[in-house]
C-alpha cells in the first residue's frame, strides 16, 4: 500500500512523457516535479517520506477538540458516526507487542488495536483527515494529532513531544507491532499453489456453502450500509437495520434507532458494547422483567443521574420531547434491535 502512490505516480509521469513524445498525440502531457512532489506524500512503513516536523500531545488535542472529536468522539471512544480508536489494550500489550483482546471475537475492534506501524497511523490522518476537508492539517497538527491519539491509549505521556526524531522510537511501543506477520502464503509460497484444488464443501461450520460476512453484533456499526451507496450504478450495501417495509414494530425500532443516532445516544452508548456509558444490551437485561423501569428510565433520560453504572454521570436531555425519551427507552428495553 505505501509504495502504490508512488508507482502510480511514475507511471502517470512516463504516460505524459510518452505522449509528449508523439506516441498519444492530443493525449496528457509530463508532470511536472511540483506536480509529482504535490500528490507524492505518503509516508512508508518504514518511515521513507516522513516530514521533518513535531506536535505535541496538548497541541494534538486542541486540533482534536475542533476538527476530529464531533466524528470520533472527545476521547477517540466513537460516537454514532464511526467506530472507536482507542480501546481494548493493556499495558501487558504494549510490552508483548500482541494485542490479546483481538482473540475474542465478542470484543470490537479499535484502531490501536489492530496497529502494526505507527506510519500508518500518521499517514492517513496526513492524507484524508479530517473527513469533510482532507489534506487540511499542517504537518505540526499531524503530529500533534498522532501524538494525541497514542497519549490516549497510554503509549506516550501528557507531555510527549512526536517527532520525525522519535517515530520510530514511539512505533516499538505500539500494543500490537508484532501482529502483522509476513509468515503466511501471501509472503512465503513453498511448493506448488493449489488454485486447482477443489472445496471439501462439507461441516462447514456455519452453512453448507463458504460465506465472508461481519459477526452479528458487527453488523449495524456504522448504521445501515444499504443508504451508504451512491444512488446509481449497481452498487448497493445490505440492510443492516430493519427496513421500512416491515412490521409496524420494526418501524418503530427503526425510528428509534435513527432518533439514537441523530441525538447522540450512540456517542455515548453503543448497542452491544460498552462505550462512556453501558451497552444498550445491558441496560435491556438489567431491567428485563421490571414493570416500573420503563418510567424510571425516562425521568433519568430527561433529568440525568449518575451511579447506576459507575461515576460517569448520565447528562440531562433537556432538548428531547416527552415522547421522544418515550419511544427511545422503549426501543432499549426491548433489545434495542
Amino acid at each position: 500500500m505505501f509504495r502504490s502512490i508512488s508507482f502510480c505516480l511514475c507511471l502517470l509521469a512516463a504516460a505524459g512523457a510518452a505522449s509528449a513524445q508523439g506516441r498519444y498525440p492530443g493525449i496528457g502531457r509530463p508532470a511536472t516535479p511540483a506536480e509529482i512532489k504535490a500528490w507524492d506524500i505518503d509516508v512508508r512503513a518504514d518511515l521513507a517520506g516522513l516530514p521533518k516536523g513535531s506536535g505535541s500531545v496538548k497541541k494534538g488535542e486542541a486540533v482534536w477538540e475542533e476538527k476530529c472529536a464531533s466524528c470520533h468522539g472527545t476521547f477517540g471512544d466513537s460516537n454514532e458516526v464511526f467506530t472507536a480508536i482507542v480501546g481494548g489494550t493493556r499495558q501487558a500489550d504494549i510490552e508483548k507487542g500482541r494485542t490479546a483482546s483481538l482473540l475474542t471475537p465478542e470484543q470490537a475492534r479499535t484502531t490501536l488495536m489492530k496497529l502494526a506501524h505507527i506510519a500508518t497511523l500518521w499517514d492517513y490522518i496526513n492524507r484524508a483527515m479530517p473527513w469533510n476537508a482532507p489534506k487540511t492539517l499542517t504537518v505540526e497538527e499531524v503530529y500533534g494529532v498522532t501524538a494525541f491519539i497514542l497519549n490516549l491509549g497510554n503509549i506516550v505521556p501528557d507531555d510527549f513531544v512526536l517527532s520525525e526524531a522519535n517515530m520510530a522510537e514511539v512505533g516499538r511501543r505500539l500494543p500490537n507491532r508484532n501482529g502483522l506477520t509476513r509468515a503466511h502464503g501471501l509472503w512465503e509460497v513453498k511448493g506448488k499453489p493449489d488454485v486447482k484444488n477443489t472445496a471439501c464443501m462439507k461441516d462447514c461450520p456455519v452453512e453448507g456453502r463458504i460465506v465472508s460476512q461481519l459477526p452479528d453484533h458487527a453488523r449495524d456499526a456504522h448504521g445501515n450500509l444499504a443508504d451508504q451507496n451512491r444512488v446509481f450504478g449497481p452498487v448497493r450495501g445490505v440492510q443492516t437495520v430493519a427496513s421500512p417495509g416491515g412490521s409496524p414494530a420494526a418501524s418503530a425500532a427503526m425510528a428509534a434507532r435513527s432518533l439514537a443516532e441523530k441525538t447522540g445516544c450512540l456517542a455515548c452508548h453503543g448497542i452491544a458494547n460498552k462505550l462512556v456509558g453501558p451497552a444498550l444490551a445491558e441496560i435491556a437485561a438489567k431491567h428485563k422483567g421490571d414493570g416500573g423501569a420503563e418510567a424510571r428510565l425516562i425521568k433519568k433520560v430527561r433529568d440525568g443521574g449518575a451511579g447506576a453504572w459507575g461515576q460517569i454521570p448520565m447528562p440531562a436531555q433537556p432538548q428531547l420531547k416527552d415522547e421522544e425519551i418515550a419511544s427511545l427507552v422503549k426501543w432499549v428495553l426491548g433489545g434495542a434491535k
